[in-house]
Parts: C-alpha cells; structure tokens; sequence
C-alpha cells in the first residue's frame, strides 16, 4: 500500500514539475507554435521556425537514443496509427483553427499565466471540444475519418504505427541514416540565424528556447513512460481532455495509468497533472519578468478565439494530436502519422493567415 502511494504521489510530483517548466519556458521564449508556422508566410520571419528545429533535432537524437538504449522499456517510443485521413483532415482544421485563436493548443493554455482571459476561453473551448469528440456526439464522425488506415509491409509484419525509416525498410541502421540526413538538412539552416548572438533584455533567445523545449521533451518522455504509464511526451490534445474531465466529472477517462486520487474527489493522469501545471509556470517566468496583466479583449475576439478553438479540439481530436503532439513529441519518433499531421497542420495555418492577413493587405 505504501509503494501504491509512493508511486502516485511521484505521478502528481513529477507531472506538475514537468508542466511547470514547460509553460515556464514557453513564455520567458515567447514561443508558440503558430507564430513559428504563421510567420513564415506572413512577415518571412524564420526566428521561431528555427527555435522549433533547434527542439526537434535534440528531442529526435534524444529521444531515439533512449529508445535503443531501452530505457522506454520493450514497447519503446509510442508512436501513433498511420490513419491517414484523419491525419489530414484533422491536421489541416487544426492549423486553421489555431490562426483563429491566434495560438496553438499548449501556446493558449500557457497564455492563462499571462493573464489573458481570451486564452482562458480558448482553453475551455478547446477542451469541450476535444471531449465531444473524443467522448461525446462527434465521435462517431471521427472514428469514420480513422478508419482509413495505412500499414508498412504485409501479413503479419505488417506494421500500422510506421516511423519514416520503415518506408525504407526498417532496422537501427536505417533510422540513424534518416537522423543524421535529417540533422544534417536543418543544423545549416538554424546556423543561418545566427543562434550564438546576443538575446534580448528580457526572456530567452530563440536559440535557447529552443534547446531547452528538446530537452523538456525528453525529460516528459522518460518521466511519462516511468510515472505516467506510457511515452507521451508533451502534447495538448489529449492531456487537456483529461485535465478537464478530471475536474468536471471526477475521472480523466483515460486508459493510462496510473492516475493521482485527490482524496477520492478525483483522479488524475500524469499528462493531466502537466498539462495544469503549464499555466503555473507560465505565471511564475510572468511575475517574474512583470509581464503578467489581466487582458479582456472586446467580444468580437472572445467570439473568433472560441469558435476557432473547437475546430481546433475537433481537428486535434482527429488527428491524434496537436502541433506540440505531433510536431515536436510525434516527430521526435518520427511516426509517419506526425509527419503528415504537422504537415497538413501547417497547410491549414497557412491558408488562414492568407485569408486572415494576407488577402486583406492585397485588397
């Protein structure tokens, strides 16, 4: 009974810790996945793209030399079924949702510590969302999306949850080749940017969010694995489902284990702890900078952040995941599903900045 308790107080300890460095980091970088994809169609500013590759490349090395080392024991990684519609369909509504919110789903959510109260109605949006489709009447709409699914090989070597490598027919060798070519196409891109020179007064440099994500990432993936249950990483999809239904109905829902028992009033999963953890962090980098300030915005954003944050919980819901799911944790294995989730979430963001901000301009 005692080792039972132990072992959930670390799954509240650790999840908490994990949130909150993140969200921490999150805003002293002013990072958020949307402004990196938005702005490079927008203004031709690579600065947080090139933060995120900065992420990506540490968390792949990371994260795959953890794997073979076996310390995610015999599963591994967890990387997500090729459903390849739903891959697309979902990426593609997510990145227009979050152009209409204006952040992506853990840039919203770490916003809260900021004092915006249109994150707070995102945040909420998002997570209805999210559980009407994962839980309630648009389920049914996205189990069909899901059900076109794509396996690498034949019979029973089939494999339904492939990494990029095994496009190419598999193995260790193979995956360290893809890496190194991978590291190779980004590392001279990121140098452009100039990654040593001076930050600014307040905050992190681009270069040193960066490398702090990729090693945050690797931090959650080893503490999910061993107090959470599973690989996940970070993510706001299915984190934030949890997070919500643990406060509104007393269980996450969750088939991870184990969960964190708040007296018997509720349970919580590892991810669900992380995920409130966030705006926590973000408010203590937030005082400490003395940036935080509550912010209303007039009605007619609180109207386009909160219907943009139901396309985004649909589209999330759909797809598997989210930008930091997909785009960072989901890379980082480099499941052939978060390749082209991310991919198609930047497709959608791309057509709603144009119809946003572009077009407008050019009229």
């Amino acid at each position: 009974m005692e080792e039972i308790q132990q072992a959930s107080l670390m799954v509240l300890i650790s999840g908490f810790l994990v949130g909150i460095m993140f969200g921490f980091i999150l805003q002293r970088g002013r990072f958020c996945m949307n402004s990196a994809f938005r702005d490079v169609i927008f203004i031709q500013d690579y600065t947080f793209v090139r933060s995120y590759l900065i992420a990506l490349v540490v968390a792949i090395v990371g994260a795959n030399l953890m794997e073979d080392a076996g310390l995610f024991g015999e599963i591994g990684l967890r990387r997500q079924s090729f459903n390849v519609v739903a891959n697309i369909v979902g990426g593609y509504l997510f990145g227009i949702g979050m152009v209409l919110v204006g952040g992506c789903g853990s840039g919203v959510i770490y916003r809260i510590g900021e004092g915006y109260v249109s994150a707070i109605v995102g945040t909420l949006g998002f997570a209805c969302s999210l559980v009407a489709t994962m839980h309630g009447p648009l389920k049914p709409l996205s189990n069909f999306l899901k059900s076109f699914k794509i396996s690498i090989g034949s019979g029973d070597e089939a494999i339904g949850n492939p990494a990029l490598w095994d496009i190419f027919g598999g193995g260790t060798s193979v995956k360290w080749i893809i890496i190194v070519l991978i590291a190779a196409i980004i590392i001279p891109f990121v140098m452009k940017g100039k990654p040593f020179a001076k930050g600014p007064k307040k905050g992190y440099s681009w270069s040193l969010t960066g490398l702090l994500l990729g090693f945050v990432l690797i931090i959650a993936l080893w503490a999910s694995y061993y107090w959470g249950g599973q690989t996940r990483g970070l993510s706001a999809a299915g984190p934030t489902s949890e997070a919500f239904l643990s406060l509104i109905m007393g269980n996450s829902m969750s088939r991870f284990d184990p969960t964190f028992d708040f007296w018997g009033i509720t349970q919580a999963t590892w991810s669900a702890l992380y995920i409130i953890g966030i705006p926590i962090g973000a408010y203590i980098s937030a005082k400490g900078l003395k940036e935080f300030k509550l912010q209303a915005p007039p009605a007619s954003e609180i109207m386009r952040v909160f219907g943009g944050s139901l396309i985004m919980g649909f589209g999330a819901a759909t797809a598997g995941g989210c930008t930091v799911g997909h785009a960072l944790t989901g890379i980082s294995s480099l499941a052939l599903a978060s390749v082209v989730s991310t991919i198609f979430i930047i497709l959608g963001s791309w057509t709603m900045v144009y119809f946003m901000f572009i077009k407008p301009m050019q009229e």
